[in-house]
């Protein structure tokens, strides 16, 4: 009997684990080539893993809710209906394994003393270890936090409200570890407030896109001091194209125009005249990214967000950007965008106007410095100057938000950058041709 194994694939430049979330198919089962077999997560998208070769799965490895390495065996097959079967030696659970070291967004500082975090009984997510180490938090100190996540393991919100009120208590000296090091006590991390639970009330636990979603924005929160300007823009030339132009779009592209390309591209043209708002923070140094890669915020069925990338976005003509766009929501919504898809932003957008709303705030996407929130386009009265004079007149206004972060955005740069962005809305030229 001739035996295969299901590695778990990679995932994405960045990506160094993913976690199963449900088995397809149960041991016995035959199984087609490229039939798929489980779903798994990564903190980037969904996705489901298929076989590579047709046969009997004679051995699940892994269960659902683990955690596995990239390149880790996670089944065995065969090409007869056998049923016993040797699990490989090279099939180990991520509790057990040494874990490979996941390249993410946060940039990691090489401490004076190196930390073998590998040591440790407990298990700590390439993430938490990550920044460990950028903050120089030695093993002791690591495994004195506290865990709020599954059987206690140290989240990355644990790590960075630990890391907030690091220091606010007088360090005192402790026994002396391999690098000599003299660190503070565990700090407690701001108690969280009580939440009473009345009669009739439901309790609904996050799902996984939800929790990262969480942390993400709370860590977004403690990195950057957050400041928003807004510009309110008359966009009227831009709807009008798009009134006169949709109908022969369609028909002639079989698929719709909206405005989200028109606003992006608006934004890439203000990045070329502003770099500076295209930039990353790593401690003191600013990263200026070459290339613009336009990230724009999608809404899923379930409710949840993401972020699926438009690189190169200024090298797209507006028919270019329409395809990406469509295309992106349109595998967003049907869990299809491949980890890639949503990696390497350079700059965010986030239509708040899609649901009715005027104006938002909204919160950094990081390891980015800005994002753009634009609101509901609406008809209103309007003085108008002309050379006769000034009249009033009935124009499509929208607000455009910009929160940056202060810690290398000012306020001119801010409040120029976006600025921009409404003088490019305002001055679309109206006989545009696509």
């Amino acid at each position: 009997m001739a035996q295969f194994e299901m590695i778990m694939p990679k995932m994405g430049e960045s990506v160094a684990e993913a976690t199963i979330i449900k088995w397809l198919k149960t041991e016995g089962d035959k199984i087609e080539a490229d039939e798929s077999v489980l779903e798994i997560a990564t903190d980037k998208v969904d996705s489901e893993v298929p076989a590579s070769n047709g046969g009997i799965l004679l051995k699940r490895l892994f269960k659902e809710g683990d955690v596995v390495q990239v390149g880790s065996v996670i089944a065995v097959i065969g090409t007869d209906g056998a049923a016993a079967v040797v699990v490989p030696q090279t099939a180990a659970k991520v509790e057990s394994a040494k874990p490979v070291a996941e390249a993410v967004n946060i940039p990691v500082a090489v401490a004076e003393t190196k930390n073998d975090y590998t040591s440790s009984n407990k298990f700590y997510s390439p993430l938490v270890k990550n920044i460990a180490k950028q903050e120089g938090i030695s093993l002791g100190e690591l495994e004195s936090i506290s865990g709020t996540g599954k059987d206690t393991r140290v989240t990355k919100a644990d790590i960075l409200g630990y890391i907030a009120n690091r220091g606010k208590q007088t360090p005192v000296a402790v026994q002396a570890t391999e690098t000599k090091q003299i660190i503070s006590p565990p700090v407690t991390v701001p108690s969280k407030p009580a939440v009473s639970v009345g009669a009739g009330d439901e309790i609904i636990e996050m799902d996984r896109m939800r929790k990262l979603i969480a942390d993400h924005m709370v860590m977004s929160k403690h990195t950057s001091p957050h400041v928003t300007s807004f510009v309110e823009a008359d966009v009227t030339n831009m709807v009008l194209w798009r009134n006169k132009i949709k109908g022969s779009f369609e028909k002639r592209e079989n698929e719709k125009i909206t405005f989200t390309p028109i606003f992006i591209e608006a934004v890439a043209r203000a990045i070329k005249d502003f770099p500076m708002i295209n930039v990353s923070v790593d401690g003191t140094n600013i990263i200026v990214r070459k290339n613009i890669n336009i990230g724009m915020a999608t809404a899923l069925p379930s409710g949840n967000l993401i972020v699926p990338v438009i690189c190169n976005a200024d090298q797209k003509n507006l028919l270019g950007l329409t395809k990406s766009v469509n295309e992106l929501a349109n595998r967003a919504r049907i869990n299809k965008l491949q980890p890639d898809e949503i990696q390497g932003g350079t700059f965010t957008l986030t239509n708040v106007g899609g649901f009715g709303n005027v104006m938002g705030t909204p919160i950094i996407n990081q390891p980015q410095v800005a994002i753009l929130a634009v609101g509901i386009i609406k008809k209103k009265p309007v003085v108008i100057e002309t050379e006769l004079g000034d009249t009033i007149g009935i124009r499509h206004m929208m607000f455009l938000s910009l929160s940056y972060d202060h810690r290398v955005v000012d306020g001119s740069l801010g409040g120029s950058f976006v600025r921009r962005v409404a003088d490019y809305l305002e001055k679309f030229d109206i006989n545009r041709t696509i």
